[in-house]
């Protein structure tokens, strides 16, 4: 392990420094990763470049990863906490720069539904692509939801559930969105262990998402869809 506590970052040329920072992000080292970020700053590098390059590229490979069954919760919570230390020093810096927006979701787990894990997953995985996210925690009723919706003027409502017993309610969410005419003002996204696509279908939501890599992928699409329309119309 010697030759890892020997490793001095700012020795590293820039190819090898994003690469280390991926090893760094899958491997949940935060220190490391809110260092690289610095230093590539000090070099000229834009934050939207160390954003796209060395943060998301590095969150794929965990996020396929976990798709894949070869990290697990404890791992990708852990990277997602190093991409967040990442993430505290570009965001403002984004924000100066006018970096392109990928886009603004408002996630939270329905009412009746305390688990979260896999919601907060989804969140900082969606950070690490680049989205704006909300989080309105757990046991959201319909109010909460399209208050932020509005207040938020969000792209993307996500939605979780854990128990079969709270799954229904995503549809009062959807049929509520309908009854008020907003229901294509958004895409709605689903997840949790007990759905499938299926259920995703019967209850009107645009996707059902199986894991949180799939939710940004399926995310970026229907955003780049929506774009396209806007461009068209």
């Amino acid at each position: 392990m010697a030759d890892e506590d020997d490793l001095i970052l700012s020795d590293l040329d820039d190819g090898e420094l994003v690469s280390q920072m991926h090893d760094d992000l899958y491997d949940g080292l935060k220190e490391e990763i809110e260092e690289s970020v610095n230093i590539l700053l000090e070099r000229g590098w834009t934050p939207y470049r160390i954003l796209t390059e060395a943060l998301v590229s590095g969150m794929k490979v965990v996020g396929d990863d976990f798709r894949d069954g070869i990290l697990f919760v404890p791992e990708v919570l852990l990277a997602a906490n190093a991409m967040k230390g990442g993430m505290a020093i570009l965001k403002p810096l984004l924000v100066e720069t006018g970096a392109p927006k990928m886009g603004k979701m408002v996630i939270g787990t329905v009412k009746g539904d305390i688990h979260d894990i896999g919601k907060n997953l989804v969140s900082m995985m969606m950070e690490g692509a680049g989205f704006e996210v909300v989080d309105l925690g757990i046991n959201n009723a319909v109010e909460k939801y399209l208050d932020a919706l509005k207040a938020e003027d969000a792209d993307i409502l996500g939605m979780s559930a854990l128990l079969t017993t709270t799954m229904p309610y995503m549809k009062v969410v959807i049929d509520t969105m309908k009854e008020q005419g907003i229901r294509d003002d958004y895409i709605v996204l689903v997840g949790g262990a007990p759905l499938n696509e299926e259920f995703g279908r019967a209850i009107g939501a645009d996707a059902y998402c199986r894991d949180a890599a799939v939710a940004v992928e399926t995310a970026k699409q229907f955003i780049a869809r929506k774009h396209n329309q806007l461009a068209a119309g």
